[in-house]
């Protein structure tokens, strides 16, 4: 038996896949406590691990992050994910690492799993290997090492192969450290030396590579290669979450057979405050197509406008039975809502642009899975959600591609890929 801390930010997006990961942990016979908001205690504990609470200072209420975060309001693209690096992550970082310390303290780790954008992590892995425990990332967004062969991490633009891929890739890190993230190194770097007495052992946005190990909720074949990795990655495949309560099934899911390809479009967890953003644009722009549109709106309140006649709305829906049924899948480019459609062989039109969002709508298209559509003046165009769908169902190479991620999914380890790194790495220092 492993004794685990598990850190998280308090955002749902990042909790569920966590969550799920902690479940297996559980499950496998370990010991895991559980860092996260407040919002989340029953979650933790349902799961059979014991919830830890962070700091006033760190946890905040993400069901409205912009109600949490009223500067945030109206910054999309590179503009929204550096404010939201700056304030919404690495704020808290100082916080974070005092309740990581204080869990330490009171009972000591074999293993620190934090997800990503737990910066506190970042901290954390500023003291040499033998002043703290193991620490390992879990990848539960897209992995966002620095390379060579990519782009910096939240521009959302995909590789370039050789050597004139190498040479935007080298200048436009250079760019994005002296302009477009130089005031989180700033404040990174601060941190690190006040709180450390170190400096950070690499740039805030590269820190993952400094962890023991990292574990990528993802396949390679989703993932851009990467030539010079200096942190061993496992790619363990997404984990899915168990099955949430049962619900009834909304009046009219008996239409979902009637013989019309259904498009299921969802906003996620989050991001889902107004259906303005995604859902109604999509249902308008496929209202003369001859399919069935499907919402739910992450228990948000159903509109109460009129719909078009083919679309349908429901607060919750089955995922592990709707997805089966679809033929296509519109998103903001959540993780999680990806690879479900990715595991179900679901071709995808992703417009996220916003967060890590632009990341996955990046992969989604360079994997040949789906179609990134990539907002203008803040705001999809309904005729460019219908063009992106008639693509992916007239295009077979699409589901062709989805069903090839989905195959691998399939293969990948899950819950039993991350108990075998965890153990790994506490028998390697062992030795």
């Amino acid at each position: 038996m492993l004794s685990i801390l598990m850190c998280c930010t308090p955002v749902h997006g990042h909790v569920a896949p966590s969550l799920a990961v902690a479940r297996g942990l559980v499950a496998a016979g370990h010991d895991v406590r559980f860092l996260t908001g407040g919002r989340y205690r029953s979650a933790v504990e349902a799961v059979g691990a014991r919830w830890l609470p962070l700091p006033a200072e760190a946890d905040y209420d993400d069901r409205d992050m912009d109600a949490s975060f009223p500067g945030r309001v109206g910054l999309t693209g590179v503009a929204g994910a550096r404010w939201d690096l700056l304030h919404i992550f690495l704020e808290p970082a100082a916080a974070q690492l005092r309740a990581v310390d204080d869990a330490l303290a009171a009972q000591q780790a074999d293993v620190v799993l934090a997800e990503s954008m737990f910066l506190g992590a970042m901290l954390l892995l500023c003291r040499s290997a033998d002043e703290r425990p193991r620490v390992a990332g879990l990848g539960i967004v897209p992995l966002g090492l620095r390379s060579r062969d990519t782009a910096p991490f939240a521009l959302g633009i995909p590789p370039l192969p050789g050597p004139i891929g190498r040479l935007r890739n080298r200048m436009m890190a250079w760019s994005t450290d002296r302009f477009v993230f130089a005031e989180l190194q700033r404040e990174g770097e601060r941190l690190a030396r006040e709180l450390v007495g170190r400096p950070l052992r690499s740039p805030v946005m590269d820190y993952p590579s400094t962890a023991d190990a990292i574990i990528q909720l993802t396949v390679p074949e989703f993932e851009y290669p990467r030539s010079d990795l200096r942190v061993p990655v496992h790619f363990v495949g997404p984990v899915a979450a168990a099955p949430g309560p049962a619900r009834d099934l909304p009046e009219w899911w008996g239409d979902l057979a009637d013989g019309r390809p259904v498009i299921h479009v969802t906003q996620g967890t989050v991001a889902n405050a107004d259906p303005g953003d995604l859902i109604l644009p999509t249902m308008r722009a496929l209202a003369d197509r001859d399919v069935l549109v499907v919402a739910s709106t992450g228990g948000r309140e159903v509109p109460t406008e009129a719909l078009p006649a083919n679309a349908r709305i429901a607060p919750y829906l089955p995922y592990d039975r709707l997805f089966p049924q679809l033929a296509g899948f519109v998103t903001n480019g959540g993780y999680g809502g990806v690879h479900f459609a990715l595991a179900h062989g679901v071709p995808i039109v992703a417009t996220g642009n916003t967060e890590d969002k632009s990341e996955v709508s990046a992969r989604v298209a360079w994997s040949g899975a789906g179609v990134r559509l990539q907002p203008k003046h803040g705001a999809i165009a309904p005729d460019a959600i219908a063009r992106a769908v008639d693509r992916i169902l007239a295009e077979p190479s699409y589901r062709t591609h989805a069903a090839r991620l989905g195959v691998a999914i399939a293969a990948a380890p899950g819950p039993a890929g991350i108990d075998e790194v965890l153990r790994g790495l506490v028998a390697a220092r062992a030795l």
